[in-house]
């Protein structure tokens, strides 16, 4: 039997072979995967289709029987080994197949011709649209909103006009700067699902170099792509966070290799600019039983946020070194209680606290966003479109109770989440620790028609006042 006849064997499909109308649907749907190397049709080339819906690329293929023949192994005998051999059968490839979970799979690309404009340039919405979505969300930060309006606003431009001339519009990348709690991950969170593109948010503390554990740092696109739908397209035009980037810094008086700290930097450094990039699909890390897929990161928006703790360290010594000398020099305390100390951050400063100039300058947005204040704490609790309080409000409402808040009340929530110095965080804490009681009593009574939380009952010196329905409010001294 000659080498085409045995391909011929092997590649025929009989009718028990034929897929059903949902398999014709994964099919139109889904590129091939080779079973070998698992690389999609799109990477591999056109797939070579043998029984149990087993998918081999003709590169592997080709090896497969170079490596047969040179090994001296007749075909024919290897075809008849079972029925020639005791207890020895061949393999069956459909227990090994299984089926291939969808988060593995790559969408098929639509055509040049058919495909949709990936944007509008007339639909983008106005930097000052976007800021005012966003004042409905976010409380405060008018600096932070603004830039991050107008960045969006041009790459999203940039990626609409796909200019062919001459001047290449270059990536509006961002870097944001602040404390805990004050509000990082939430504004790209709203910002995303403003623009309604797929957003991938991942933390810089699982990245590690390329073969060590860890994280690799193609693992964040392949994050977008999963949030995308495994659809490389859509996944070309979204936005990706990576939150506590000033934790890849890069490490001071070290011997060991420093596998998470500059070397990500440098890894990241190609993602950033844009390129193509070769991401596990449904998986974290490359490895041979995982499907790969190309992805151009030229048009991916990155930002980069972190608190960036002892920044402020490095400012004051540069301040202090500017505003030391003569006669009016300035005392060496004067910004130890500034809050807003990160505004005056400049590049130089973030270059000593430990990122690379190679990496700063790959994200060209840089700015701040400020302390919250109590006042800002209080807002927060009752102003954004799904403010705490109002969540609160509707779970009680469900019970046919309405609950309110002194005003009183909001300041000494505020003021007792300020003295716990993590943001924005510390409120929800605080108002599960005293709505405790009142969440488990109130079911009990049906005649309980109003609850008011007052100061006294967030500082634990007294009770919420309570009202029965149809009758004035009561101060209760048993929650």
């Amino acid at each position: 039997m000659s080498e085409n006849e045995n391909k011929d064997d092997l590649i025929h499909t009989d009718h028990n072979d034929i897929p059903n109308d949902n398999t014709n649907k994964d099919k139109d749907e889904y590129e091939d995967i080779c079973y070998i190397c698992r690389r999609p049709e799109s990477v591999a080339g056109k797939m070579i289709h043998i029984p149990s819906n087993i998918c081999i690329c003709q590169d592997c293929m080709q090896k497969t029987f170079d490596s047969m023949n040179g090994s001296g192994l007749n075909m024919n005998d290897f075809m008849n080994m079972g029925g020639g051999m005791p207890n020895i059968g061949m393999i069956n490839l459909a227990d090994m197949q299984g089926f291939m979970p969808n988060n593995q799979k790559v969408k098929k690309k639509k055509p040049k011709e058919q495909s949709e404009p990936v944007l509008d340039i007339h639909a983008i919405p106005a930097p000052h649209k976007i800021k005012a979505k966003l004042d409905e969300y976010v409380v405060g930060q008018e600096h932070a909103k603004k830039v991050i309006s107008v960045a969006v606003y041009n790459h999203y431009k940039r990626v609409a006009a796909d200019t062919k001339d001459e001047i290449e519009i270059e990536k509006s990348n961002m870097l944001m700067i602040g404390p805990t709690g004050c509000g990082k991950t939430y504004l790209v969170k709203t910002l995303a699902k403003l623009l309604d593109v797929p957003l991938a948010i991942t933390d810089a503390t699982s990245l590690t170099e390329a073969g060590y554990i860890g994280d690799d740092i193609e693992s964040v696109v392949s994050k977008l792509l999963a949030a995308a739908g495994n659809d490389v397209d859509k996944a070309e035009r979204g936005i990706i966070f990576i939150d506590e980037i000033d934790k890849i810094a890069k490490k001071k008086n070290t011997n060991q290799r420093d596998v998470s700290g500059e070397s990500v930097q440098q890894g990241m450094l190609k993602l950033l600019e844009g390129a193509e990039v070769e991401v596990p699909v449904g998986a974290s890390s490359k490895n041979a039983m995982v499907p790969m897929t190309m992805v151009n990161t030229k048009n991916i928006l990155f930002i980069c946020g972190g608190a960036f703790p002892g920044l402020e360290d490095v400012i004051k010594e540069r301040l202090n070194k500017e505003a030391s000398i003569g006669f009016k020099a300035d005392l060496k305390d004067k910004y130890d209680e500034d809050e807003n100390l990160l505004r005056q951050v400049t590049v130089e400063d973030i270059r000593k606290f430990g990122m690379i100039p190679e990496f700063i300058g790959r994200l060209p947005v840089i700015f701040t966003l400020d302390a919250l204040t109590e006042e800002m704490l209080v807002r927060i609790l009752k102003e954004p479109k799904n403010a705490i309080l109002k969540q609160y409000k509707k779970l009680l409402a469900l019970d046919e109770v309405e609950l309110s808040f002194e005003d009183d009340a909001l300041y000494a929530i505020a003021k007792k989440a300020k003295e716990k110095k993590v943001g924005a965080r510390a409120l929800r804490a605080i108002i599960e620790e005293f709505m405790l009681d009142i969440m488990y009593e109130v079911p009990k009574d049906d005649n309980i028609g109003k609850v008011t939380i007052t100061r006294d009952y967030v500082e634990k010196n007294g009770g919420p006042l309570i009202a029965m329905r149809g009758c004035a409010e009561l101060e209760d001294h048993n929650m």
